[in-house]
């Protein structure tokens, strides 16, 4: 269930147009302030993990790893994604909220 909800939760932010994805759009979102939450997929690759981390982490952007690309793909009605960023604060605590129920 909690599951599902992450994804109902990407995909509003998709669709109401809060949400970067992509490696090239993500990063800017996180280099402009834009990016309130990094979700990365837990099957990146080493070097897209410490990417989007060490980025993240360096501008102050809460960091998640969560989901399969395509599974994060399918929540936001595009191909495989490695990473995303949720660029709506309230959007963000949402979803960190989902992650830290169990």
């Amino acid at each position: 269930m909690k599951q599902n909800k992450v994804y109902s939760l990407l995909g509003i932010a998709a669709k109401g147009h809060r949400l970067s994805s992509g490696e090239f759009q993500t990063m800017e979102a996180i280099k402009k302030g834009e990016a309130a939450l990094v979700i990365i997929a837990e099957d990146a690759s080493d070097n897209t993990r410490k990417l989007f981390a060490d980025k993240a982490s360096y501008y102050g952007v809460p960091t998640v790893m969560y989901g399969t690309k395509e599974d994060l793909g399918r929540a936001i009605g595009k191909d495989m994604r490695s990473s995303l960023g949720v660029c709506d604060a309230g959007l963000a605590n949402a979803i960190i909220r989902q992650l830290e129920e169990k």
